[in-house]
């Protein structure tokens, strides 16, 4: 089971590394996130003071992002939190052991084989002898990666093994690999089936998915003869995308919320207005669960952020504990169908769509899978309390005015979108900032020295894993668009599927699967080159397609038996996970309804869009 795109718990800075060094990274980190911040925001008070911005200001940002991607990656290799599948518990003993090593050596091997071709790619740019901006050289630029690679490299063999013995063995073994790989002469076609046997053995032991899909696009690629280069040239290229810095600004601001007093105060507003009414802790429970997962845009964080707060809410007003279970579990995934949700802005990215186009039709099916949830969750509710007393209208006055700035939070995206003021990484940018001000200003719950830079290095740490991830998926995507996969997918399928609704249901099938076994970034990022054409083939609109693609594989998420919102709240409130199963089973299959309606009435998708245009 691959991880969700948060970790379970916050870091502990390894005892295995120099203090000064953690921390100076750490520093690093958040330096390059604030001044990735801090760009776009001088670049609209200019434009609307003096007329005029700062020459070059998206190419610096964009290369900020990826100094700032390649150390975060670097640090979440430190933490052992780089994204793998979940075999804890599967090997025990010298087996582990085994395990740990094996893919350890194994991973840091592909780590090195990138860095390689990441270093021949730099050097390409160096004799190119071109700049970016402020005489700034094109490959001074680009040293975050080859100098990212070589950290992940070595840190993936650190912690390989126990012992110092251990540890310089794996560092022997990755280089010799390494070496032997680069230096001796082999034919990468007949060494194609080994390689990608060993790759999936290591996803089986562990492994980070990075080195998984890194390796197999590597040598995908050897196999028809492109350069190991490209590899990193397709990294760059993703890392780089004008849009993409959009992604970590907004889930900086979630970072924000999530550390800072928010969750408490925003179902404490939902609770003052809701929670005297019969089903009024359902109510708390899925509008503050959709109101934080569209800001971290991750489903499994919202349990273990609220699952402690809301499931005390719940028992408290007689919900079954079963039912409260399944519906913690299930409440959060509307919230990635809604602004600035990050998968909403991967996928626009990646399948080349409007973002604004992809927040609007987001809503109303956000909308339907609230209300579908709302309204499974309140059958069978019991009647409020009698001593519960009347609706406390102070009280309400006094939670709305406590969580004012986290309910304006959604307007300051929305307006500068919607005014022109601002392009979306500047409206991500405004809403870092907004967060920032309520978390640190408005209601001093993080220090400004103390906690600030330790929620920039954590979320900076996150960026740098899943952007990982995805720019090696970035290379195994164009090898499949390259092997002309997509067109012969579209021959094929619409030979064997004539009609457009027969095709979304094989669709939703198949998204449903890989929801289940793919965290959705790296689902996005290798799937949906493939589906995009196939559906532009049957007619179907980008944008409904976008949405359809996003719900069916947040519905993976609570598909038994491996989905991972059911390891995310067996972990989070020590059930067993058959008990999870059956609780969000019900859950499951009304969602299910919800999916296909969005499936099958695109006007749910498209009626907002079309309005805008």
């Amino acid at each position: 089971m691959p991880a969700d795109s948060l970790a379970l718990a916050a870091p502990t800075s390894s005892p295995r590394y120099c203090g000064v060094l953690v921390r100076l990274e750490n520093s690093v980190l958040a330096m390059l996130f604030a001044a990735a911040v801090a760009l776009p925001l001088a670049e609209i008070a200019l434009r609307a003071l003096v007329g005029a911005g700062i020459q070059g200001v998206a190419t610096l940002v964009q290369h900020l992002t990826l100094a700032l991607a390649m150390l975060g990656a670097a640090v979440a290799a430190r933490e052992e939190r780089l994204l793998s599948l979940a075999v804890t518990g599967w090997y025990r003993g010298k087996a582990d052991a085994a395990a740990r090593f094996a893919c350890g050596v194994i991973a840091a091997a592909v780590a090195g084989l990138l860095g390689v071709a990441a270093i021949e790619f730099v050097a390409a740019e160096q004799a190119a002898d071109g700049t970016l901006v402020y005489r700034i050289p094109v490959w001074v630029a680009e040293l975050p990666l080859p100098l990212g690679f070589a950290l992940i490299a070595l840190r993936l063999a650190w912690h390989s093994a126990a012992g110092p013995g251990g540890r310089m063995a794996a560092l022997a073994a990755a280089a010799i690999a390494v070496a032997a790989l680069r230096l001796l002469p082999f034919d990468p076609a007949q060494a194609l089936s080994p390689a990608l046997l060993v790759l999936g053995a290591a996803m089986l032991l562990g492994a980070p998915i990075f080195a998984v899909l890194g390796g197999a696009a590597l040598f995908l690629l050897l196999a028809q003869g492109v350069p190991a280069a490209s590899t990193a040239v397709n990294h760059y290229s993703l890392v780089v995308n004008p849009s993409l810095p959009a992604i970590p600004m907004f889930t900086l601001a979630g970072y924000l919320l999530a550390e800072s007093g928010a969750p408490r105060r925003l179902v404490e507003v939902f609770g003052a207005l809701f929670g005297r009414l019969r089903g009024g802790a359902v109510v708390v429970t899925v509008l503050a669960c959709t109101f934080f997962t569209c800001f971290t845009g991750a489903s499994g964080v919202t349990i273990l952020a609220l699952g402690g707060l809301i499931m005390p809410l719940l028992g408290a007003a007689g919900s079954p504990q079963s039912k409260s279970l399944g519906l913690v579990t299930a409440a959060g995934l509307p919230g990635v169908l809604l602004m600035p949700a990050l998968p909403l802005i991967l996928y626009a990215i990646v399948a080349k769509v409007s973002i604004e186009e992809m927040f609007l039709g987001g809503v109303l099916p956000a909308m339907l899978m609230v209300a579908i949830v709302l309204g499974w969750g309140m059958l069978g509710q019991p009647a409020v309390a009698t001593s519960a007393g009347p609706f406390d209208a102070r009280r309400a006055r006094a939670a709305l005015a406590a969580a004012k700035w986290e309910l304006s939070l959604p307007l300051v995206p929305t307006i500068a979108l919607a005014s022109g003021l601002a392009t979306p990484v500047e409206a991500a940018a405004l809403t870092a900032l907004y967060a920032f001000f309520v978390a640190s200003i408005a209601h001093r719950d993080l220090h400004l020295a103390r906690d600030i830079p330790r929620v920039m290095a954590e979320c900076g740490l996150l960026i740098g894993g899943i952007l990982l991830i995805l720019g090696v998926a970035l290379g195994l995507t164009n090898f499949l668009v390259d092997a002309q996969i997509p067109e012969q997918m579209v021959g094929w399928v619409t030979g064997a599927i004539r009609e457009p609704w027969l095709f979304l249901l094989a669709l939703n099938l198949l998204l449903l699967a890989a929801g289940c076994v793919m965290d959705i970034y790296t689902a996005i990022v290798v799937l949906a080159p493939l589906v995009t054409p196939i559906g532009l083939a049957f007619g179907v609109h980008p944008v409904h397609l976008g949405i359809v693609f996003l719900a069916n594989l947040e519905l993976g998420y609570l598909t038994p038996p491996v989905g991972m919102n059911l390891f995310f709240a067996s972990y989070r409130f020590g059930r067993p996970v058959v008990e999870v199963f059956r609780a969000v089973a019900p859950f499951f299959l009304a969602l299910c309804l919800g999916v296909l309606a969005i499936t099958y009435l695109p006007w749910l998708s498209l009626a907002l869009p079309t309005l805008r245009s």
